[in-house]
């Protein structure tokens, strides 16, 4: 026979073993909780022959219990204890960077054997026969403290890149909203990632080439988002018509966040089926 002793005095811990232990399905197991001094205690016995089904079997348990009550509870103490100097507000957008981050495969799979704790209770249960929860999650799972410690800390610069590009959008709304147009109409067409600029005659709109005589920027390599967005920022006009050839992308969302109702979206009048063909004939050549 082997037995484990999980001690906790987290009443929602104790129900929830309790209720996971009643609903797996596990033969030759016999369970029971007892109240000692200090702790709540819940002892598993396990009357079969194959330990290794058995230590497998306590593992998932406990991998489910430290996801489940101090995963989150981990990840706040990290935040408040790194970076203090947060608002609770931009606390609060960490926590949810870190969340949307956790259902992301491409994150977890870097982070692949940190994030694993199964290795470590395992390692831990084959040694011991009793566990005190709190003091197990805390001073033996380093690998995986470490793995939610990454996870703060490229959170946080998710939050940073995000709040400064909320503050670039507002400067640019705020220039845009201060000057008077100087165009009428400006048709952007944007396709496959480039955008190219006709004025209200449907010629081609030369981009400003300011960008040029920045010399602090000589170095950087820009694309014909970046002209065109500063030639829009030049010329203001009063209406801009983007043609979608594609889909809509990061760099359509910003030109509607920056210029809000300046922006007309179209996907079927002349100029979007010429261009709608010329792809066509690219693909067949």
């Amino acid at each position: 026979m082997k037995s484990f002793c999980i001690k906790t005095n987290n009443t929602d811990i104790l129900n929830y073993l309790l209720k996971r232990i009643e609903l797996i399905d596990f033969e030759n197991l016999v369970y029971s909780q007892k109240e000692f001094k200090i702790y709540h205690n819940i002892i598993i016995h396990y009357l079969g022959e194959n330990n290794a089904k058995f230590c497998d079997f306590l593992c998932d348990l406990l991998e489910e219990v430290v996801n489940e009550f101090y995963k989150e509870k981990m990840i706040k103490q990290l935040i408040n204890y790194n970076y203090f100097y947060f608002d609770e507000y931009e606390k609060g957008k960490i926590l949810e960077n870190c969340q949307q981050m956790l259902k992301s495969n491409e994150y977890n799979q870097t982070q692949q054997e940190k994030r694993s704790t199964k290795k470590q209770i395992l390692e831990y249960v084959l040694e011991n026969k009793t566990m005190v929860l709190d003091g197990f999650v805390y001073f033996r799972l380093k690998k995986y403290f470490n793995y939610l410690d990454n996870l703060v800390d490229s959170s946080v610069n998710q939050f940073i890149i995000e709040k400064e590009y909320t503050e670039f959008i507002s400067l640019l709304r705020v220039y845009v909203e201060s000057k008077a147009p100087e165009y009428s109409t400006l048709h952007l067409i944007y396709n496959n990632g480039e955008s190219i600029l006709l004025d209200e005659e449907k010629n081609v709109v030369s981009v400003s080439d300011n960008i040029y005589n920045a010399k602090y920027l000589s170095d950087i390599s820009f694309s014909s988002n970046d002209y065109a967005l500063n030639t829009l920022l030049t010329l203001l006009p009063r209406k801009i018509e983007i043609h979608l050839i594609d889909e809509e992308d990061e760099f359509i969302n910003t030109l509607k966040l920056i210029f809000q109702d300046k922006v007309f979206i179209c996907k079927e009048c002349n100029i979007c089926k010429t261009y709608q063909l010329l792809n066509k004939a690219k693909i067949i050549h």
